[in-house]
């Protein structure tokens, strides 16, 4: 038979409640007071911000790349309405994205996707361009100017690293910099 203490609950001065055991048969005595010391409550709060600092990144990273596939995902609805544009109208492309009802868009940074159509411009310079300075299409440019909010002609440029773009004539749809 196994014998187990006595235990005694008294409340203590700080309000709390100590518990103690009496020493019997090999048994110890126990105290425990009801309070919490400061070192546990920094510790504590170490691990809050800890965790807290983590997920706030992670849910950062996660906006970003819903805002990335939102603009990929609505320049495929533009191309699809610019392809039925030219199924209508004798493979003729529209001058601009109201033509085809997609000129009030905006992209989930607010502003309007670019639309240029590159039969209508005379020379290279509006057009958009690879590393080589090629340009990335041969039909017409569609992008978004990312969240920066800014773009140049040319994919390499910093200002443009970050633009969703359609490329190859639509075999590409993505980030420039992964172009």
């Amino acid at each position: 038979m196994i014998k187990r203490p006595y235990v005694i609950c008294r409340p203590n001065r700080r309000g709390g409640a100590e518990i103690s055991t009496r020493k019997r048969d090999g048994w110890t005595i126990a105290r425990h007071s009801g309070g919490v010391t400061m070192i546990e409550i920094i510790i504590v709060l170490a691990i809050v911000g800890i965790l807290s600092a983590v997920s706030v990144r992670l849910y950062d990273n996660y906006l970003h790349r819903a805002d990335l596939s939102q603009a990929t995902l609505d320049i495929h609805s533009i191309i699809l309405a610019i392809s039925h544009y030219e199924l209508v109208n004798d493979g003729d492309l529209p001058d601009d994205l109201d033509a085809v009802g997609k000129g009030g868009l905006l992209d989930p940074w607010g502003n309007p996707y670019q639309y240029l159509n590159i039969s209508t411009v005379k020379g290279n310079g509006k057009v958009r361009k690879n590393k080589n300075l090629v340009p990335i299409n041969s039909d017409y440019d569609l992008y978004s100017m990312g969240p920066d909010g800014k773009s140049q002609s040319p994919l390499t440029a910093q200002a443009s690293r970050d633009d969703i773009v359609r490329a190859s004539n639509g075999r590409f749809i993505g980030v420039a910099s992964e172009y």
